[in-house]
């Protein structure tokens, strides 16, 4: 396996490789044992840069919430800590995860920080490289919805006062960095506005959905991102295994969309089966996996920082790390902007 590229996350001195490893499914599809030998590959190939969350394993229930930190601090206890890379993210209000720290409300001074020492004891370690806020406290469509609705305003945590409370956190040592997810242009410029006019923490990432089935990234957030100096972080890059094309063969194989068919809802959009049918033919007439097609796709974009890959089994993760290094021609991403035309963004 060759060597992994580094880059910058936003104008920081933050380098990150152009992977990093998702535990999401860590404490409810995989096992501590496996997760454990997914963090040792991961490590082994150069990937120290791991991401989780105080919401995970996901589909989120009361049972699990957390596990996935404390998986990965056990396991980070064995490690030189300046060897790795954690990142991880407080839940906000809204989503009605009542088992999170009660319910948390907001995303004000005392949700941030009850939520990160909760991180921090579960990871055991002292500090975290990266700290993301996992979905905005205002208003906004996320997580499949596709329209803002400003009949649904409701009173929230101005971004200054979120920006400060992580500011204080970055002076007492327990944060390096901070970002962003499930974000909007409005929110990434105002993020970065207040940081810039109050010398406050400044985001370096914004951790969104992309994938060759979600480019929604390019439409506005690409031309933010690039002029605000904030790096992508990119999830559900297989688009939770549709783009892997194992449901074409099989709509019962294995995987979480046919665990918990409500978590996938935003893939059961009428062109989702046609288009995946199309990257599986335009992969095979060039020699390719899906997984290679989609991920070598991420890979190519300019914006992409990192592309975060997760697993439920080491022997999954051995065939997705080295399909990450998956180098595309012109010829083909071309045809991949035709069939994304087509199928997933059809002229009016």
């Amino acid at each position: 396996m060759t060597q992994f590229k580094d880059r910058n996350l936003g104008r920081s001195n933050f380098v990150v490789p152009e992977v990093c490893l998702g535990t999401m499914t860590f404490g409810e599809q995989t096992g501590e044992a496996n997760a454990h030998a997914q963090l040792d590959f991961a490590l082994a190939a150069g990937i120290g840069f791991i991401d989780t969350a105080e919401m995970y394993a996901v589909p989120p229930r009361a049972e699990t919430c957390g596990a996935s930190e404390s998986i990965v601090g056990r396991w980070l206890k064995r490690q030189q800590r300046d060897r790795i890379q954690i990142a991880t993210k407080v839940a906000g209000p809204s989503r009605n995860l009542g088992w999170i720290r009660n319910g948390p409300p907001a995303l004000d001074r005392a949700n941030i920080r009850a939520a990160l020492d909760g991180s921090l004891q579960r990871l055991q370690t002292d500090y975290v490289d990266l700290y993301q806020l996992h979905w905005p406290e205002r208003n906004q469509p996320m997580f499949g919805q596709w329209q803002y609705e400003p009949e649904k305003e409701r009173k929230g945590t101005p971004i200054r006062e979120q920006l400060e409370a992580l500011g204080e956190l970055v002076k007492e040592g327990k944060i390096r960095h901070i970002g962003v997810s499930n974000e909007h242009p409005w929110g990434i410029m105002e993020f970065t506005r207040l940081a810039d006019e109050l010398g406050l923490p400044r985001i370096v990432s914004t951790q969104n959905a992309y994938s060759l089935l979600n480019r929604t990234f390019e439409t506005g957030l690409a031309e933010v991102c690039h002029r605000q100096q904030v790096g992508l972080l990119v999830y559900s890059a297989l688009a939770f295994g549709h783009l892997t094309g194992k449901y074409l063969a099989n709509p019962n194989a294995p995987g979480r969309i046919t665990q918990w068919p409500a978590f996938g809802q935003r893939y059961t959009k009428p062109n989702v089966i046609p288009a995946v049918q199309a990257y599986v033919e335009l992969a095979q007439k060039h020699g390719l996996t899906p997984t290679q097609l989609a991920l070598g796709f991420s890979r190519s974009r300019w914006f992409v920082a990192s592309t975060i890959i997760g697993a439920s089994s080491l022997e999954q993760l051995k065939e997705t790390l080295p399909a990450m290094q998956t180098t595309l021609s012109p010829e083909i991403l071309a045809e991949i902007d035709a069939i994304h035309l087509r199928y997933t963004n059809p002229a009016p």
